[in-house]
């Protein structure tokens, strides 16, 4: 494409050699060469970029932090739609707890803006994280025991879809499209705005609780037990971390998120984790909600992290004796466990595009380090996910490195495939917004 045509765009045009470039040319962890990026100051020039990129058949990737696992928010040759200018955040009504967000807005500016009006919205971990990519891929943040996933908390939002449309999704308005966006990712169109609903809560008690490393098995095991029993205001995970160095690896951290100030109430839920073991330390403090958000991490140059996950209908010892065990041999490779459940396991497995909703865990691991140290315990690694697939079903879209055909199955149960796929043939029959967890259009 010409360059005069790349001038034709009402955003910020960034090419090869502008000072911004190298920047937003690159993901969290990808590179990319892209032709043109196109930083979109308002809807309109987003409406612009769609047309200009379906019209000249581009490879389209769309950009909100940067933190795509995959890499889909950059490519080679093609254009990048940067949605950072986009990054508003507005109380719409403070008693109500309704918001307006813009998809180019980080957890971290959306967290710092509430925590004044006492409001929180369940999100992931990361302070840079893009609002755009991690809401339309569900949101399994610190709150979901308590409020669900992020799209469980979802009112409306501004599309622009493949034809360059402008529209507006809620449980009214084009509700089949709404449908869709809340766990199909960005395949439909280019969430520019949220309408959402976020919940009055002036802190949280989160912090970690260490456990002897040789103890793993029965801590994990005795946590299983403990958090089916947990009040939904619980969420916790168990981190198992590999040796980075000569003195073996660290011991087992479970950390927990209660979703309130009560520190009666908060003791008493946690208590049962506190008993699982000698406790090395407890860090387990009260602090605004806004406080837990952690990063950025960057990864060490010449380390591209190989993260994969599957979710756990029933956590069960043999899964549990897998998991302290195998990954011993795979080298720079941290395991969680996160704890989910609760009112996740509350909405019907139709009402959303995520369907994954008789889970009580997700199972992730990262291979680490440089390629060629990852490639040495490629084979030990993908023997640990053969091990563990019969014990689980499903995965997580946001949490995958490496998408294929076969991820797509394992991101959306057949039935939510076949529904999206409708809706794809409808909204984007040429598979304009490809780059992701792509779903083809239906035949």
């Amino acid at each position: 494409m010409t360059n005069e045509l790349y001038d034709t765009l009402s955003g910020t045009v960034v090419r090869a050699g502008d000072e911004d470039y190298a920047r937003l040319s690159k993901t969290f962890a990808h590179t990319g060469e892209p032709a043109a990026i196109v930083r979109c100051h308002s809807p309109a020039d987003v409406q612009q970029a769609v047309r200009l990129a379906a019209d000249n058949d581009l490879v389209l990737s769309i950009r909100s932090g940067g933190h795509s696992n995959a890499g889909f928010s950059t490519n080679d040759g093609g254009l990048v739609i940067d949605l950072s200018p986009l990054d508003g955040v507005e109380v719409l009504d403070a008693a109500e707890g309704t918001v307006r967000l813009g998809a180019g807005a980080t957890w971290e500016t959306v967290a710092d803006t509430l925590t004044p009006h006492g409001l929180a919205f369940t999100a992931g971990d990361s302070k840079p994280v893009g609002v755009g990519g991690l809401l339309l891929g569900a949101g399994i943040g610190w709150m979901v025991r308590k409020y669900g996933l992020s799209i469980d908390n979802l009112l409306a939002a501004e599309l622009v879809l493949a034809s360059g449309e402008l529209v507006r999704v809620s449980s009214t308005e084009r509700p089949d499209l709404f449908w869709a966006i809340r766990g199909g990712g960005g395949n439909f169109g280019i969430a520019v705005a949220f309408e959402v609903q976020a919940r009055h809560l002036d802190g949280v008690h989160f912090g970690p609780i260490m456990f002897p490393r040789d103890l793993a098995a029965d801590v994990v095991k005795g946590w299983a037990r403990a958090m089916r029993a947990a009040p939904p205001e619980l969420t916790s995970t168990i981190n198992l971390l590999p040796a980075f160095g000569p003195d073996g690896p660290p011991p087992v951290m479970i950390r927990v998120c209660y979703a309130g100030t009560d520190a009666d109430a908060a003791a008493k839920a946690i208590e049962p984790i506190r008993q699982l073991g000698p406790v090395l330390s407890d860090e387990v403090k009260a602090m605004p909600y806004a406080d837990i958000l952690e990063g950025p991490f960057p990864a060490p140059p010449g380390w591209s992290p190989l993260i994969r996950n599957v979710f756990v209908g029933t956590l069960s010892d043999e899964l549990v004796d897998l998991v302290t065990t195998r990954p011993a041999k795979l080298g720079l490779f941290p395991v969680e466990l996160r704890w989910i459940g609760g009112a996740l396991n509350d909405v019907p497995a139709d009402a959303t595009a995520f369907g994954h909703r008789d889970i009580e865990v997700m199972l992730s691991g990262v291979s680490l380090g440089a390629p060629d140290a990852q490639l040495a315990v490629a084979a030990d690694v993908k023997a640990f996910w053969d091990a563990v697939g019969p014990l689980t079903v499903g995965a997580y879209g946001n949490f995958l490195t490496h998408v294929d055909e076969a991820s797509v199955r394992d991101v959306y149960p057949p039935a939510t495939l076949a529904r999206l796929a409708a809706i794809k043939r409808e909204v984007d029959p040429t598979n304009l917004f490809r780059r992701n967890v792509n779903i083809q259009p239906a035949v």
